[in-house]
């Protein structure tokens, strides 16, 4: 039940100006932290999050470690809430023509990927007309990666064509989000709406791969026993997480796919990846070096591209992958199975030197050397057609991020009564230890650095000018502590001493460009952005009521810090009298209502959040402290 609000009193009384310390605004203004000292200490505490590649002596203790392993991220990262049915479910295919041509033919096919999600792919068979009745057919998925043409990218065609006139079945599919899907719901920032009622937004992309193997397995005498994996970019990166978790996969070969968790804190706007890449709780479990070691004793190659002008660059990303990779197979006996090749052409490429190298590796890998195969590639440039003639319709009504999430959130059961456990096993709120030091002061301004175990937040405290404060009033702001004049103002004219807070991500506390992405990192660590900015909120409340010997009412202006100052005072019932928000939502429904994604606000998709609190059952652990929301 929802709780009733406290009307906002005083809105538009006059602030005695006697009782203000000058300079309000400037004292807001002034910095308190070292230059990127946030982002820096994010940097240094992910990295050392990550989980280490353990190796142990045998090779039956590696066996049995990797089905653990397998089966934990398969169960604990990719198939919960509603993907568990996703998972049971057959697939579905739909024709959509032939085109015949020159020693190969294209079917063109459609596939729902989870239910009312409708997926195009081609199918690049070879015709072989002296192939006896039991001879077996390998197949080969390609997966694309960010481009505007999708399946009709040169580079995708070329390495299809190629491989049916050798003599294998060739898959490409249209990738979530990219070319025929490329609409505004399937953008990879707003998988996360999934996330938020309780389904991973990894499990469509991972449906969507597993279904396009069990296409490949089902085609007219495919070869089980031999089944190769390949992309760019996101096609790398789709290439390790099929492969590494469906052991029906033989070889794989990522081309600039991704790179170690640990690596990319270290290059984070070039290698941090999307929410797919970083999907809620797989860093607590796995890096990508687990990822690797996963496809031992079968074939991996890692392909890196040395002048790469987008991401996962050779010179950095490829070296660790494979000294970590190395050791599992030599324990598996397993060594000329694992391969690197680096290229030297201009930027992000999947062409013709990484794709001869793809022959290679396949045909001494996956082929044992056939005679007949040459891995030379053939020149089929009078081959390749346009998107048009490779287009395959997709319903008008295909679903996507927010229709899946509605529909989910719909299905659930009504939420049982709140409990403050249970908010907290949510959002991983961290219970810090506070030590402040001083940095300095101003007339009626103390500047503090708040260091709250690993993490430093900035707090400007200011004091009225006449007589004892009556109260402690803690602000917060999604623009920062800067833009909280105003509402520093109010509250000093009101005879209260004043604190202003930028947590993690916000004003002072701000990472920078590309900040989205390491609160996906947060979050993939098995943590949550919300939580962190929480506990940080809650543990400046316990150090100001130390401090002044009262609890502290907390006053929001946002719908971002409206919702952690609101988590704070339903985890912290000692220190925090009661919270005023301002331009505050009231639901959470709103995210998918406006269609937000985690690039906009990242705090805002805990994972499994809404799927049993909204907002008025946050309020209920508040009660009977005193809410204040005005204008709703």
């Amino acid at each position: 039940m929802r709780l009733p609000l406290i009307p906002l009193l005083l809105v538009l009384s006059t602030l005695p100006l006697a009782a203000q310390p000058p300079g309000v605004d400037e004292a807001l203004s002034r910095p308190i932290l070292a230059p990127d000292q946030t982002k820096i200490d994010t940097q240094v505490w992910t990295a050392t999050q990550v989980p280490v590649l353990q190796v142990p002596a045998t090779r039956g203790a590696w066996e049995a470690q990797a089905r653990t392993l397998r089966q934990r991220l398969l169960d604990e990262v990719v198939y919960r809430g509603k993907a568990r049915d996703w998972r049971t479910q057959t697939v579905k295919v739909e024709e959509f023509g032939v085109i015949e041509a020159d020693g190969y033919r294209v079917r063109k096919i459609r596939f729902e990927a989870v239910p009312g999600l409708h997926v195009p792919a081609l199918v690049y068979e070879p015709v072989i007309a002296a192939r006896r009745p039991s001879q077996k057919i390998p197949v080969v998925l390609n997966f694309n990666g960010h481009e505007g043409t999708g399946m009709a990218n040169s580079y995708h065609q070329a390495r299809a064509i190629n491989l049916a006139k050798k003599g294998l079945y060739a898959i490409n599919v249209e990738w979530i989000g990219q070319t025929q899907l490329a609409t505004t719901g399937l953008q990879h920032y707003k998988m996360n709406m999934l996330d938020l009622v309780g389904t991973p937004g990894l499990a469509v992309f991972y449906e969507s791969l597993r279904r396009t193997l069990d296409i490949g397995l089902a085609l007219p005498d495919a070869d089980a026993s031999k089944v190769a994996v390949t992309g760019l970019s996101g096609g790398g990166w789709q290439t390790i997480i099929l492969s590494a978790l469906d052991t029906r996969v033989t070889l794989a070969n990522p081309v600039a796919g991704f790179s170690s968790f640990v690596t990319r804190t270290q290059w984070p706007e070039k290698d941090l990846g999307d929410s797919e890449q970083t999907p809620s709780d797989l860093a607590s479990i796995a890096d990508y070096t687990h990822l690797n070691a996963l496809m031992a004793p079968r074939a991996l190659q890692l392909t890196y591209n040395a002048k790469d002008t987008c991401c996962y660059r050779g010179d950095y990303a490829v070296g660790n992958l494979v000294q970590q990779a190395r050791p599992v197979f030599e324990l598996l006996g397993a060594s000329a199975k694992l391969g690197y090749h680096v290229n030297y052409d201009n930027g992000h490429n999947y062409e013709q030197d990484n794709r001869e190298a793809f022959y290679r590796f396949l045909h001494a890998h996956l082929l044992d050397n056939r005679p007949g195969f040459d891995p030379r590639e053939i020149d089929v440039t009078k081959d390749l057609r346009d998107l048009a003639t490779l287009t395959i319709p997709v319903p008008a009504d295909n679903a996507d991020f927010p229709t899946l999430a509605r529909g989910i959130l719909a299905s659930l059961p009504a939420p049982a009564a709140p409990t403050r456990a249970r908010l907290q096993a949510l959002v991983k709120a961290p219970t810090f230890t506070a030590r402040a030091v001083d940095a300095g002061s101003a007339s009626g301004a103390t500047f503090w650095k708040l260091h709250l175990d690993r993490w430093t937040v900035p707090v400007t405290e200011l004091t009225p000018m006449t007589g004892a404060a009556k109260a402690t009033t803690l602000l917060l702001n999604d623009a920062g502590r800067a833009r909280a004049g105003d509402d520093a103002r109010r509250w000093l004219g009101e005879g209260h001493r004043v604190a202003a807070v930028d947590p993690w991500y916000f004003g002072e506390s701000a990472l920078g460009k590309q900040d989205f992405l390491f609160g996906l990192l947060v979050a993939a660590l098995g943590e949550r952005p919300l939580g962190l900015e929480a506990g940080q909120v809650a543990a400046t409340a316990r150090w100001l009521k130390s401090r002044h010997g009262a609890p502290v009412q907390v006053v929001a202006r946002g719908p971002r810090t409206s919702l952690i100052a609101l988590v704070a005072a339903a985890l912290e019932p000692e220190a925090i009298s009661g919270v005023q928000l301002h331009d505050s939502w009231k639901t959470l429904r709103e995210v998918l209502d406006r269609n937000i994604s985690a690039q906009q606000m990242p705090e805002m998709f805990a994972f499994g959040l809404l799927a049993e609190f909204d907002l008025p059952q946050i309020e209920a652990l508040v009660a009977p402290r005193p809410i204040v929301a005005p204008g709703r």
